[in-house]
C-alpha cells in the first residue's frame, strides 16, 4: 500500500469528516486549522488520515487532531501518522510531543502508549467544560482529557 503523509494544500478540501470523528466541535477544529500544521495521509489519491500539530512552547508540540478513515483503521497508519508528527516535531527542535484524549476513549489510550507515549496528568472535566453535548464512547461519559507526552528530542 503506498501512503504520502504531506501537508494539506490551500486546494485541498479541508477533510472535515475525519476531523470530526476525533473532535465533534467544528468551532474547535477550524481553531487547530488555524494556529497548526495540517498534515493529510493520501492513498490513491483518496485522503485516509489526518493530523494537526500545534506548537506549544520553545520545547513542545502537541497533536490536537488525529483520524484515520474506518475502513483503514488496524493497518498501523496512525502509528504511521504519529511517527510523522514527532518526526515533524522534532526536526522543528522540539524535544516533547503531547496528545490528549477522553478518558473513555480506550483505543486512542492503547495506541499512544503503544506509540512511547505515557501519561502526564489529567484534565478534569474538560469534556463537560468544553463541550455541550456529553460525549459517551465504550459506555463510558467522556469527561477528562487524559494528557499523555513523550520525549523525542
Amino acid at each position: 500500500m503506498e501512503i504520502i503523509i504531506r501537508p494539506l494544500l490551500k486546494n485541498d478540501d479541508v477533510p472535515y469528516k475525519l476531523l470530526l470523528e476525533a473532535d465533534p466541535s467544528k468551532e474547535i477544529v477550524d481553531n487547530y486549522l488555524l494556529k497548526g500544521s495540517c498534515f493529510v495521509m493520501v492513498y490513491k489519491e483518496d485522503i485516509v488520515g489526518v493530523v494537526i500539530i500545534t506548537e506549544v512552547s520553545q520545547y513542545e508540540n502537541e497533536i490536537v487532531n488525529l483520524a484515520i478513515q474506518e475502513k483503514y483503521r488496524g493497518k498501523g497508519l496512525a502509528k504511521q501518522l504519529i511517527n510523522s508528527a514527532c518526526d515533524y516535531s522534532r526536526k522543528k527542535g522540539k524535544k516533547f510531543i503531547i496528545v490528549g484524549t477522553g478518558n473513555s476513549s480506550i483505543n486512542q489510550l492503547a495506541l499512544y502508549q503503544k506509540c512511547g507515549f505515557r501519561i502526564d496528568y489529567v484534565k478534569r472535566n474538560y469534556f463537560l467544560e468544553n463541550y455541550t453535548d456529553l460525549i459517551v464512547e465504550n459506555g463510558i461519559p467522556c469527561l477528562d482529557m487524559v494528557m499523555l507526552k513523550k520525549i523525542i528530542g
